[in-house]
């Protein structure tokens, strides 16, 4: 069971996050960013079980620059206020968010004294993308279904570490078309489609699909596991 600590962004903006520490020494770290539900039980509950695997595992609340404290179901309500979120954070002057995910990184690295790999859902896989083309301190990424990563402005950037990333072929929000074209424009990048919906991870979602979940979790740990030792 982890807990919210404080961090300060470069701009001096403080933000919460979730933290959750392995027992004894952690192996390498691994920041969490969330999907548009805010640091949720289910975002916890994927930082508790990193932490359960060995690493120091952190989740910066990446709503806090337009709403603090933001924890959302899944009903039809909480997508619509989710989405609103989503919006009034992307719509914020740049760099936006990504100083507070920086922030994570580097706790992440000063604290476990080792590698840092970042995973994102939905708007965090986004936001995992964007912090593998543009933050330092990253050893891995691993994107899941991350909503914008197939547009062209996001195809265009060029990830500074190794990224592995995760598809539904049945998600309405992502095109397999423009997944097609993300692995195509980015040859590097080892890309997984599963027979599943968008948020197929989410055990509190309509989309769980457990066996794409599993596999995505074998292949995540066994990518993380090679790039953070």
């Amino acid at each position: 069971m982890g807990q919210f600590i404080p961090l300060t962004s470069a701009d001096g903006f403080g933000v919460s996050a979730y933290v959750a520490h392995p027992e004894g020494t952690p192996k390498a770290a691994v920041v969490v960013l969330q999907e548009i539900f805010g640091v949720n039980s289910h975002i916890q509950g994927v930082t508790d079980r990193f932490a359960a695997q060995g690493y120091l595992a952190i989740a910066p609340a990446t709503f806090e620059r337009v709403k603090t404290g933001v924890e959302l179901g899944y009903t039809d309500a909480d997508m619509t206020a989710g989405f609103g979120l989503k919006m009034a954070v992307e719509a914020l002057p740049g760099p936006g968010v990504m100083p507070d995910i920086q922030a994570a990184i580097d706790y992440a690295a000063q604290t476990s004294g080792g590698k840092v790999g970042i995973i994102g859902f939905c708007w965090g896989g986004l936001l995992a993308w964007r912090a593998a083309c543009t933050l330092s301190g990253l050893s891995a990424a691993a994107p899941y279904y991350g909503g914008g990563m197939t547009s062209e402005e996001e195809i265009a950037r060029t990830p500074q570490c190794p990224v592995m990333a995760h598809f539904g072929d049945q998600d309405h929000w992502i095109p397999l078309e423009g997944v097609t074209a993300f692995a195509t424009a980015q040859p590097e990048v080892e890309v997984h489609v599963y027979a599943a919906n968008h948020g197929f991870n989410c055990d509190q979602r309509g989309s769980f699909n457990e066996a794409a979940a599993q596999l995505a979790r074998e292949r995540t740990l066994a990518f993380f596991a090679a790039k953070l030792a």
